[in-house]
């Protein structure tokens, strides 16, 4: 699902309860989430945006239902191509409503009610999908990486992690303040990783931005109050993207919500921990 934020669009809705999420830079320097559900349902989830190309690439390993309202023009080819479950809001209005304490365009949530009775009426009710490595967390004995700063593009959009022992999470911070859920409450993930990636323009429908996502570059991981600095690869569009160690095995993630950023290295994007 891709949620939108823009500050109209804080404090999001559905985000506390994601599996997986992915930000990066939509336009602008402004932000935005794909968030992916296994197991958790919230019953409000929004707002709701358009989906980019890069979101595409992500989700595309996860054989998840795509839920979005429109996209760029190189998205929108992708994702109607008849490969993916597309639940674009704009063929299955039904599954979507506008809430009347937001205004337009920040204003469209859906639901795991509606989402449940439309993938199901499309006979989408299973997936098969590589999964990352997991393992049952604990915190490390020496916290090196206590404090995250990640710069994406600029102070409303950059975050900051402060590393909670007692929970073995991430208080999340965005804009300067701590990051909300409306309904569920502070976001705090049990993986942080961050992604260097390149970032340039291109024209579709307008000049849209284009993140790398094939290929591989410099990754962090961030759990148990420690970093190991990783690699990403992602081999083609269908294959689930990998983070591994200095000794080129995969890094086995904490089971957990996992928040993954990537910032444009080429452009500013940076990130430091202490």
């Amino acid at each position: 699902i891709m949620i939108e934020n823009s500050p109209d669009a804080r404090p999001q809705s559905g985000l506390k309860n994601a599996g997986v999420v992915f930000e990066a830079i939509a336009e602008g320097g402004i932000t935005r989430f794909l968030a992916i559900y296994q197991e958790s349902k919230p019953q409000l989830i929004g707002p709701v945006r358009s989906v980019r190309l890069y979101f595409v690439d992500w989700i595309a390993p996860f054989q998840a239902s795509v839920a979005h309202i429109g996209g760029s023009k190189f998205a929108l080819d992708e994702v109607r191509n008849g490969n993916y479950r597309d639940i674009d809001q704009f063929f299955n209005a039904g599954a979507y409503w506008r809430a009347s304490d937001r205004y337009a365009p920040h204003n469209v949530y859906t639901s795991f009610e509606r989402l449940d009775e439309l993938n199901n009426s499309k006979g989408y009710s299973t997936s098969s999908f590589t999964a990352w490595p997991r393992t049952e967390g604990k915190p490390a004995k020496k916290s090196d990486a206590s404090t995250i700063n990640v710069t994406v593009s600029g102070p409303t959009f950059n975050s900051r992690y402060a590393y909670d022992k007692a929970s073995n999470s991430y208080t999340r911070y965005q804009g300067g303040a701590p990051h909300t859920d409306r309904e569920a409450g502070q976001i705090s993930p049990s993986v942080v990783i961050v992604m260097e990636t390149a970032m340039r323009k291109s024209f579709e429908d307008g000049w849209r931005e284009q993140i790398t996502t094939i290929g591989s570059g410099k990754a962090y991981v961030f759990q148990n109050g420690t970093v190991t600095e990783s690699t990403w690869n992602k081999k083609d569009r269908g294959s689930q993207i990998t983070f591994t160690d200095g000794s080129g095995k995969e890094v086995q993630l904490n089971r957990g919500q996992t928040w993954i950023t990537a910032i444009p290295a080429n452009q500013g994007g940076d990130v430091s921990w202490q």
